[in-house]
C-alpha cells in the first residue's frame, strides 16, 4: 500500500512540477511583454504620437444599473466630463428596488418621454423612458422589468443611436482620456469589432473631472490585496493575448463594441451570469463562422476606476459568480477547444483559462490535499516543500510587484511609502492566503449555481471620491 502511494505521489509531484512551470513561464513572459507595452505606450503619449484628436467615432455609453442610488449619479457626471466630442450617455435601470431612478431624474432634471424602442434583441419591456439635453451630451434614463444584467445591457443596445457602443459598471469612473484611447484601435483598423480596456480598483483614490489628484493604497486590506491582482491580472494575459488577437474575454466594467455586429450575433445572453466572456467568444465564433475578417483588441492606456469589495463576504460572491460566468460560457463553446479552424484562440486563449483559470482551483486544492497525504504518511521531504512553495510566493509576488509599480509609474501615479510598503507586505499575503481562499470559493461555486443564475451581483457600494 506504500508503495502505491508514494508511486502515486510521485505522478502527482510530476504534474505539478510541469504544471508550475509552463504557469510561471506563461506569467513571466506576460508580465514582460505587459510592461514593456506599458513603457511603450507612455513614450507615445510624451511625443504626442497619436492620432489627431479632430476624428470622433460616435459612441453610447450604457450604463446597466439594479439598485445603484449610492454611486450612480457620481458615475453619470464622471461621464460628462470626458475629453470627447460624439456620444451619448443611456442609463437603463434593470427594476431597481432603491431610488436609482429618482436620483438619477431629480439630479440631472430628467422629463419623461414617449419614445418607440425597435427591439433589434429581445428584452423585458420598458417601463418609463426619461431624457435631458440639458447637458454636454444627450442622457437617456429607461426603466424596464427586471431581467438581469445581459437583459438590460440589450435594452441599452436597442436604445441606443450611435454605431459603437461602451458599457460601464454602474460603481464605476472613466479616465477622462479613457473613451477617446478606447477608440484609437477602431480608427486605426477598420476590422476591430470589440476593444477592450484596463480595469483598476478606484477605491482610496480621489477623482476629479476624470483626473486622479490623489491617489493611496485603500485603507481596507481586503481592497489593497485587490488592487495587486487586478495589475497582475490584466498585466499577466491580455497584452500578450493581444498580439495575436486572442483575448477572449473583456471586462464588462469597461469594453467597447460594434453594435452591427453584436446585434447579429444574438447579442448578450440572458441565460449565462458571465455575459462579458460570453459575448467575447461568442464574437470569435460568429465572425470565424461566417468569414469576416476581424480583431478583438485591448487597450492597456483606457483606464476605467471601479469599486472593488471590501467584505471577505462581497468578495466571494462576486468571485462565484466570476467562476460561474467562466464555466458557462466555456461549456457553452467547447467547440472551440483544439479546433484548427479557430487557431491560436483555441490552441492557447482556450487552454489557458480551461487549465489555469475554469480547472485551477480544483488543481490547487488537490494539491493541497495530496501534501496533506504525503504528510500524513512521512513520504514528504517537508524542507524542500517549504523551499519550494517559498520560492513560488516569492516569484509570483515579485511579479505582482512588477505590473503595480509598472502601472503606477507609466499613468503618473505617486505613492506615498506607506503605501509602498502596504503593496510588498500584501502582495505575499495575497499570494500565499487569499489565492487559495478563493480557490476554494471557486472550487464550491459550481454548487447550486442554477437557483440564481438571473440576478444581479450584491456588494456593498461606497460614494466614490469624485470632485
Amino acid at each position: 500500500m506504500r508503495d502505491l502511494i508514494q508511486i502515486f505521489l510521485l505522478c502527482v509531484e510530476s504534474f505539478f512540477i510541469l504544471y508550475m512551470v509552463l504557469y510561471s513561464s506563461f506569467l513571466f513572459l506576460s508580465v514582460t511583454v505587459g510592461s514593456s507595452d506599458l513603457y511603450a505606450a507612455k513614450r507615445r503619449n510624451r511625443l504626442k504620437n497619436e492620432l489627431a484628436n479632430d476624428y470622433y467615432v460616435p459612441v453610447s455609453v450604457l450604463v446597466p444599473a439594479h439598485n445603484e442610488e449610492v454611486t450612480i449619479e457620481a458615475t453619470v457626471r464622471s461621464l460628462l466630463t470626458l475629453d470627447y466630442k460624439l456620444y451619448e450617455i443611456v442609463v437603463v435601470d434593470d427594476g431597481s428596488t432603491d431610488n436609482t431612478t429618482r436620483v438619477l431624474r431629480e439630479a440631472f432634471h430628467m422629463w419623461k418621454i414617449e419614445r418607440p424602442i425597435q427591439r433589434r434583441i429581445p428584452c423585458q419591456p420598458e417601463e418609463e423612458v426619461y431624457e435631458t439635453r440639458a447637458y454636454k451630451v444627450p442622457i437617456t434614463l429607461v426603466r424596464k422589468k427586471n431581467g438581469g444584467k445581459a437583459d438590460t445591457l440589450n435594452m441599452g443596445i436597442n436604445v441606443s443611436s450611435y454605431p459603437y457602443f461602451l458599457c460601464l459598471d454602474a460603481d464605476s469612473v472613466l479616465q477622462h482620456d479613457s473613451l477617446e484611447k478606447i477608440v484609437r484601435p477602431v480608427l486605426e483598423d477598420a476590422s476591430v469589432v470589440a476593444v477592450g480596456g484596463t480595469v483598476r480598483p478606484c477605491n482610496g483614490a480621489e477623482i476629479e473631472n476624470g483626473r486622479v489628484v490623489r491617489y493611496q493604497m485603500p485603507r481596507n486590506l481586503l481592497a489593497c490585496m485587490q488592487v495587486m491582482e487586478y495589475d497582475r491580472s490584466f498585466l499577466a494575459s491580455r497584452i500578450l493575448f493581444d498580439r495575436f488577437n486572442g483575448n477572449i474575454i473583456i471586462s464588462g466594467a469597461f469594453g467597447l463594441f460594434l453594435k452591427s455586429v453584436v446585434i447579429a450575433a444574438g447579442g448578450y445572453d440572458s441565460t449565462t451570469m458571465g455575459e462579458d466572456m460570453e459575448l467575447a467568444v461568442k464574437l470569435h465564433v460568429y465572425c470565424r463562422e461566417n468569414g469576416r475578417r476581424y480583431r478583438i483588441r485591448y487597450v492597456t492606456d483606457a483606464v476605467c476606476w471601479t469599486q472593488v469589495p471590501e467584505r471577505l463576504r462581497d468578495l466571494c460572491r462576486q468571485r462565484r459568480r466570476w467562476h460561474i460566468g467562466l464555466f458557462q460560457s466555456m461549456t457553452k463553446y467547447q467547440n472551440i477547444l483544439a479546433n484548427p479552424k479557430y487557431g491560436a484562440v483555441s490552441f492557447i486563449s482556450y487552454f489557458y483559462f480551461l487549465f489555469y483559470e475554469l480547472l485551477s482551483p480544483y488543481i490547487e486544492i488537490f494539491g493541497v490535499l495530496t501534501t496533506l497525504l504525503a504528510f500524513a504518511v512521512d513520504l514528504i521531504n517537508v524542507p524542500f516543500m517549504v523551499l519550494f512553495f517559498g520560492i513560488y510566493v516569492v516569484y509570483t509576488a515579485i511579479l505582482s510587484l512588477t505590473a503595480f509599480f509598472a502601472r503606477v509609474h507609466t499613468i503618473d501615479l505617486k505613492l506615498y511609502p506607506t503605501d509602498v510598503l502596504k503593496a510588498v507586505g500584501l502582495c505575499v499575503v495575497e499570494v500565499s492566503c487569499l489565492r487559495f481562499v478563493m480557490a476554494w470559493v471557486r472550487m464550491t461555486a459550481l454548487i447550486g449555481y442554477r437557483k440564481k443564475k438571473h440576478t444581479w451581483g450584491r456588494i456593498e457600494r461606497q460614494k466614490i471620491q469624485i470632485k
